[in-house]
C-alpha cells in the first residue's frame, strides 16, 4: 500500500522543469522517501533503482571514476539504449553509504541533463562532512516528514473530508466530522507504517510493536551519529528521556536530571537534529519581520512525530476518551502537533517555527507560535478557553503595531473583533486544530 503525499506534486514540478538539477530528498528515517520515489518513477517509461545498501548498487559508483562510465554501465545492464535517457528516472536511494555518490551529482547535472536523477537518504547530514567537494548549486533539495493531517485524509480514502477541508472558509456541517478524524490522526501520528497498522486493524493494541520498531530504529542509529563512547550514552540519554520535557523550556546543563554538562547535551541535541529524529524550536522577542530565533533562550523540543510522543508516555488509551485534546498531555500534545503540522508544509527548506517570549523580566510571556505573514508577526496561541485568557497574546498585540492575532482551539471557525484588557482593538482569527498546515491560507481570507 503507497499514500498519496503531498510532495508528489512538488516532484512533478522539478520532472516538467526544462533546467532542473538532481534533486535530494531528505528527511529521517521511515517517513516514506523511498516509497514516495518509487510511486513516483511508474511516470516514467524507464527507471533505474539502486539501493546504496547493496553491494551490487552501490558498485557502479566504487568502480568507476566518471559519470559517462556510470551511465553507461547502468543503461547496459537494464537493457535500455541512450536513446531513452530523457524517457528514464534513475534513483539513487540510501546515498548517504555512498559520500563519492553524493560528490558525482553535480556531473549528472554538467554532463546528462535531461536524465532525471532523485536521491534519498536518512542520515544525509553526516555522510556530507566525508564528502570532499559538495555540488553546492548543482542540486536540488526538497524535504519530507511524517503524514500531515490532508495526506492522513487521503490516505484512509476520506475524499469527501479531504474536499471539506480543502474549502475555505470551511462550512459549519463540516466541523464536527473533520474534528472526530483529526482526534484519530492526532493518537496515532504520521508515521506511514503507523497509518497503514491502523487502516488495516482499526485497534490501537496493534500499533505498540510498529513504534517500537520505529524508535528501535533510531536509536541503533547511534552509531552513526557519533563516534565517542560518551556521546553516545547522551544521545540515548536524551532519546529516553526528552518525551518527558515536552512541556518544559529545555535546560541543557543537567537535562533529564543528569549530569552531563550544558556543552555535552548541546551537542547531542544538534546531531539528533541533523539526523531529524528531534528538532529545537527556538523563541524570538521580534515584533516585526524577520524573525529571528534567539539562541541564548530556552528553547523547547519539537519531536518528529506526535504518535511516537503519545506511545512513549502511554496516553493514547487516555487520549480515546479526551472530547478536546488541548488538555492532553499537561496542554503541550497539540501545540506540537500543529508545530508538526506547520513543518510539514516546508517543502523545498529546512526552516523552523518559533514561538515568542517577552524581554521584560518583570512581565514573562510567551506565545506559542508566530508567523511572519505581509510584513507583519501574527501571534497564534494554541488553547481552548475564552477570549479573556489570552494573556500571553494580549501583551503582544498590545506592543505590536498591528491589531491581527489567530487562537488555534477546538471550536468552530469564526472571527471577532475585541480588545485587549488594557483596550488595544484587533481581530482574532479562531481556527479550529485540524486548519493547521492551512494557516497561510486562512491568514490571507482573515487579513483581506
Amino acid at each position: 500500500m503507497s499514500f498519496k503525499r503531498q510532495l508528489f506534486r512538488t516532484l512533478e514540478n522539478w520532472k516538467s522543469n526544462p533546467s532542473r538539477k538532481p534533486l535530494i530528498i531528505r528527511g529521517a528515517r521511515q517517513v516514506g522517501k523511498t516509497t514516495l520515489v518509487k510511486e513516483f518513477a511508474k511516470g516514467f517509461p524507464h527507471s533505474i533503482i539502486l539501493n546504496f545498501e547493496k553491494k551490487s548498487d552501490k558498485s557502479f559508483f566504487d568502480d568507476f571514476d566518471d559519470v559517462k562510465t556510470i551511465v553507461e554501465s547502468l543503461f547496459l545492464s537494464r537493457n535500455l539504449s541512450s536513446e531513452k535517457l530523457s524517457n528514464t528516472i534513475l534513483f539513487l536511494d540510501e546515498i548517504q553509504e555512498s559520500p563519492k555518490a553524493i560528490q558525482m551529482l553535480r556531473y549528472f547535472y554538467e554532463e546528462f541533463p535531461q536524465l532525471a536523477v532523485i536521491a534519498a537518504g536518512s542520515l544525509l547530514e553526516f555522510a556530507l562532512k566525508e564528502v570532499k567537494s559538495f555540488p553546492v548549486g548543482r542540486v536540488e533539495f526538497a524535504y519530507l516528514y511524517p503524514m500531515n493531517f490532508p495526506e492522513y485524509l487521503d490516505a484512509v480514502g476520506n475524499q469527501v473530508a479531504l474536499a471539506q477541508l480543502d474549502q475555505l472558509p470551511l462550512k459549519p456541517f463540516a466541523h464536527k466530522p473533520l474534528m472526530d478524524l483529526f482526534h484519530r490522526y492526532a493518537i496515532i501520528g504520521g508515521m506511514p507504517e503507523v497509518v497503514k497498522m491502523d487502516l488495516a486493524k482499526n485497534n490501537l493494541a496493534d500499533l505498540p510493536a510498529i513504534y517500537e520498531s520505529i524508535w528501535s530504529t533510531y536509536k541503533s542509529d547511534v552509531d552513526k551519529y557519533t563516534s565517542t563512547d560518551s556521546g553516545r550514552k547522551i544521545i540515548g540519554h536524551i532519546m529516553n528521556s526528552a518525551h518527558l520535557h515536552l512541556d518544559d523550556r529545555v535546560k541543557f546543563q543537567g537535562f533529564g536530571n543528569s549530569n552531563y554538562r550544558s556543552r555535552e547535551v548541546g551537542e547531542a541535541f544538534r546531531i539528533l537534529e541533523e539526523a531529524k529524529v528531534m528538532r529545537l524550536i527556538y523563541p524570538t522577542t521580534d515584533l516585526k519581520p524577520p524573525i529571528r530565533p534567539d539562541l541564548k533562550k530556552s528553547p523547547r523540543i519539537q519531536f518528529l512525530d506526535t504518535g511516537l510522543i503519545n506511545y512513549s508516555v502511554n496516553i493514547q488509551g487516555q487520549m480515546l476518551r479526551m472530547e478536546d485534546l488541548s488538555q492532553a498531555y499537561k496542554g503541550a500534545l497539540i501545540p506540537h502537533l500543529i508545530n508538526q503540522e506547520l513543518i510539514s508544509t516546508t517543502q523545498l527548506t529546512d526552516q523552523k517555527p518559533n514561538f515568542w517570549v517577552r524581554q521584560k523580566n518583570q512581565s514573562s510571556a510567551e506565545v506559542d507560535l508566530v508567523i511572519s505573514f505581509r510584513g507583519l508577526v501574527i501571534p497564534i496561541e494554541i488553547k481552548s478557553g475564552a477570549t479573556g485568557s489570552l494573556r500571553s497574546l494580549h501583551q503582544f498585540i498590545d506592543a505590536s503595531d498591528h491589531g491581527f492575532a489567530v487562537r488555534m482551539y477546538g471550536g468552530e471557525l469564526r472571527t471577532e473583533n475585541t480588545k485587549t484588557p488594557a483596550g488595544k482593538s484587533y481581530k482574532l482569527l479562531n481556527l479550529p486544530y485540524f486548519l493547521g498546515t492551512k494557516i497561510h491560507e486562512y491568514l490571507e481570507w482573515f487579513v483581506r
